[in-house]
C-alpha cells in the first residue's frame, strides 16, 4: 500500500483520541450511555477541528456490538466495516457536489428502509450549507420526523447560511479552534510514534501556523518532513519550507521603522524577498507581531495570552516602551489594508514597499492618527534642536537626521555660522561679539532689555528700511534661539498694502508658531534685533498666513517701489 498522509493515518477512531473538543465528546458519550440519542445533529466549526471525525465515531458508537463506556470497541464487524467505508448503514454525502433537490429526494426515499444490520442508519451530510433552497425544503419534513432508526449528522463551516427551520430541528454543537498547546502535544506524540526527530520550537510554530486546525497542522508537518526527509526537522527548516520569517527579523524591521530609516527598511524587505519568503504571509505575521506589541503595551500581565518564549517576551516589552499605542494602531491599520490589497494584486512587492514607506513617513497620510504622529515627531525634533542651540553647537548628525542633503539645505542656511559681513554689520551698532551673537557674556540668550538698545529712542524706519530688513532677515533670525528660531525660519517679512500702516508683518507658514502670535516678549525681542541691525525702530506684528485678514488689508512681499507708492501716492520715475 502507498504512503498515507498523516492526517488520514492518525485520524481518531474513538472519542478518547479526540483532542480539544471535550465539551462535545462528553455530551455525546453521555447520550450513548443513557440511550438518549438524538435524531439530528448539526456540527459547526472551522476546518480541521474534528466535525467529520466525531460524526464517524458517533456512527460507529451507536451501531457498535460491544460499546465500552460510550466508545466503539473498534473490533466488531460493524466497527470495522464503518472504518473501512463499506458499511451500508453509514452514508456520507458531500453537499457541495450533491446539492440538488433530486439528491435529497433519494435520501428521503431511502430512509423508508430499515438497516440490514445494526441499530441505526446514519446519514453524514458534509458542507450542508451548500444545499440549495429547494434541497433544504425537501429535507425539512424528513429531518423533523425521521424513522426511529435514522440519524442525520449535518456538518458545516458556515452555520449562518443554514435556514432557521433546519437549525431548529437539530442539536447544535459548536467546535472550537484547538489551542496551540493541544496541537503541539498531539504532534509530539505522533512524531514519537513515527520516530521522526523534530525540534520542539518547530512543532510549536507549526501548531501556531495551523490556526486552530489539527488537520492543517498535520498537513504542514507532513510537508516539512518530506522536504527534509531523513534529517532532523529544525525551526529554521520549517521557516524555510513555509516561507515564514523569524521574529528577530520583525524586531529589526520595527526598529528601522521607528527610526524612519526607509533605506534600511527597503533593504530588509529586499533581503526577505530574495530568500523566497512569501510576501502575504510575511505581512500577516508582522501584523501579528505588532498586535503582540499592542497587548504588551496595554497590560503588564500578558504572559498567559501571548504564546511567546520568555526571551521573546522581554524583547517585546523593550520595544513596547519605544513606541506609542496610537502609532501601533496606525501600523496595524496600514498593514491590514495592505493584506487586502495584495490578495489579488499583480504588483505585490510594490504595494508592500509603499506601505512600509507609509509606516516610516506619517506625512504621507492625512488621517488623525498620522497627523498626531507628525506633530509628535516635530516636537521631538524641536526639542533636539533647542537643546543643541542652547549648548551653542549643531551636531552634524542632527542635520543629517532631518533629511540628509535636504536637511542641510533647509536648516543650514538659516542656522549656519554668520558671514563676516553680517558680523561687521552687528559691530557697527556698537555691540560686542557676545551681544552680536545674541548671547550674554555668561552664555545666556539676551532679551530686549539685555541688548542695551531702546527701540523707542531710535527714529522710526522709513519705507526703504523695510527692504533692508528683508535683506538682513536671515541674519536677524539667526540671533534668536530654540523653538522661536525654528518657527521663524518658515516666516516671511511683509507689509500691509492698505496704506498708512508702517508695521512690519511677520507671516508664519507653520502652525507651530501659534504660541508666538500674541507673545509680547517674542515681539520685543524681534524688534530689538531689527533695531540693532538697521538702527531704526520697526514695529512688528506676528500673524499666521492663514489669518492674514486680521491685518485689515492684504499682506504682500516687501518691495521698495511698491512701499513708496503707497506712502507718497504718486508715480516714481527712476533715472538711469
Amino acid at each position: 500500500m502507498g504512503y498515507t498522509a498523516l492526517y488520514r493515518k492518525f485520524r481518531p477512531s474513538s472519542f478518547a483520541d479526540v483532542k480539544g473538543q471535550d465539551h462535545i465528546v462528553t455530551t455525546l458519550q453521555n447520550q450513548i450511555k443513557a440511550d438518549r440519542i438524538g435524531h439530528a445533529y448539526l456540527f459547526c466549526g472551522t476546518r480541521g477541528t474534528g466535525k467529520t471525525t466525531i460524526a464517524k465515531i458517533l456512527a460507529k458508537a451507536v451501531n457498535c456490538e460491544h460499546p465500552v463506556d460510550g466508545n466503539p470497541c473498534g473490533e466488531c464487524d460493524t466497527c470495522r466495516a464503518i472504518a473501512a467505508g463499506t458499511s451500508m448503514n453509514v452514508i456520507e454525502i458531500d453537499a457541495a457536489s450533491n446539492n440538488g433537490v433530486d439528491n435529497i429526494r433519494e435520501i428521503r426515499d431511502e430512509v423508508a428502509y430499515s438497516p440490514a444490520e445494526g441499530r441505526y442508519k446514519v446519514y453524514i451530510i458534509d458542507e450542508v450549507h451548500m444545499l440549495s433552497i429547494g434541497a433544504f425544503n425537501a429535507l425539512l419534513k424528513t429531518l423533523e420526523e425521521p424513522p426511529s432508526y435514522v440519524i442525520f449528522i449535518l456538518a458545516t463551516t458556515e452555520a449562518h447560511k443554514i435556514p432557521i427551520t433546519i437549525l431548529s430541528r437539530c442539536q447544535r454543537y459548536d467546535f472550537k479552534r484547538i489551542d496551540i498547546e493541544t496541537i503541539a502535544s498531539r504532534l509530539r506524540d505522533l512524531m514519537d510514534q513515527e520516530q521522526v526527530d523534530v525540534e520542539e520550537k518547530a512543532l510549536r510554530y507549526i501548531a501556531k501556523k495551523a490556526d486552530g486546525s489539527m488537520r492543517d497542522a498535520l498537513s504542514l508537518l507532513d510537508q516539512c518532513i518530506a522536504f527534509y526527509l531523513g534529517q532532523k526537522l529544525t525551526y529554521d527548516h520549517v521557516l524555510e519550507v513555509l516561507g515564514a520569517v523569524d521574529t528577530d527579523v520583525f524586531s529589526k524591521l520595527l526598529r528601522e521603522i521607528l527610526k524612519n530609516d526607509i533605506v534600511s527598511v527597503i533593504s530588509t524587505l529586499e533581503e526577505l524577498i530574495m530568500q523566497g519568503r512569501e510576501i502575504g504571509q510575511m505581512v500577516s505575521d508582522f501584523t501579528w507581531y505588532i498586535r503582540n506589541l499592542m497587548l504588551v503595551k496595554s497590560s503588564e500581565n500578558m504572559e498567559d495570552v501571548l504564546d511567546v518564549s520568555t526571551e521573546n517576551l522581554r524583547q517585546l516589552e523593550e520595544e513596547a516602551a519605544m513606541v506609542r499605542e496610537d502609532t501601533l494602531m496606525r501600523y496595524i491599520r496600514v498593514l491590514s489594508e495592505l493584506s487586502n490589497q495584495i490578495r489579488y494584486s499583480s504588483s505585490r512587492r510594490v504595494l508592500v514597499e509603499m506601505a512600509f514607506m507609509k509606516l516610516c513617513r506619517p506625512q504621507m497620510e492625512r488621517d488623525e492618527i498620522s497627523l498626531t504622529e507628525r506633530v509628535r515627531i516635530l516636537e521631538k525634533k524641536l526639542e533636539e534642536y533647542a537643546a543643541a542651540f542652547q549648548s551653542g553647537m549643531v551636531p552634524q548628525g542632527m542635520l543629517q537626521s532631518s533629511g540628509g542633503a535636504r536637511g542641510q539645505a533647509v536648516y543650514g542656511e538659516t542656522w549656519g555660522s554668520q558671514s563676516g559681513a553680517e558680523a561687521g554689520n552687528q559691530a557697527s551698532v556698537g555691540q560686542s561679539g557676545a551681544a552680536a551673537s545674541g548671547m550674554s557674556a555668561a552664555g545666556q540668550p539676551l532679551g530686549a532689555a539685555g541688548m542695551g538698545i531702546s527701540p523707542a529712542d531710535l527714529p522710526k524706519a522709513a519705507p526703504k528700511d523695510l527692504q533692508q530688513v528683508k535683506a538682513l532677515w536671515k541674519s536677524i533670525i539667526a540671533q534668536t534661539h530654540g523653538r522661536f528660531r525654528v518657527v521663524l525660519s518658515s516666516a516671511e517679512p511683509k507689509y500691509n498694502t492698505s496704506g498708512g500702516d508702517e508695521r512690519l508683518f511677520v507671516a508664519f507658514a507653520d502652525f507651530l508658531a501659534e504660541p508666538y502670535i500674541n507673545n509680547e516678549e517674542a515681539k520685543a525681542e524681534l524688534e530689538q534685533l531689527i533695531a540693532a541691525k538697521i538702527g531704526k525702530h520697526v514695529e512688528v506684528q506676528m500673524v499666521l498666513q492663514a489669518d492674514e485678514h486680521l491685518s485689515k488689508g492684504h499682506l504682500a512681499d516687501i518691495d521698495v517701489e511698491g512701499v513708496l507708492k503707497e506712502a507718497i501716492h504718486t508715480e516714481i520715475m527712476i533715472e538711469d
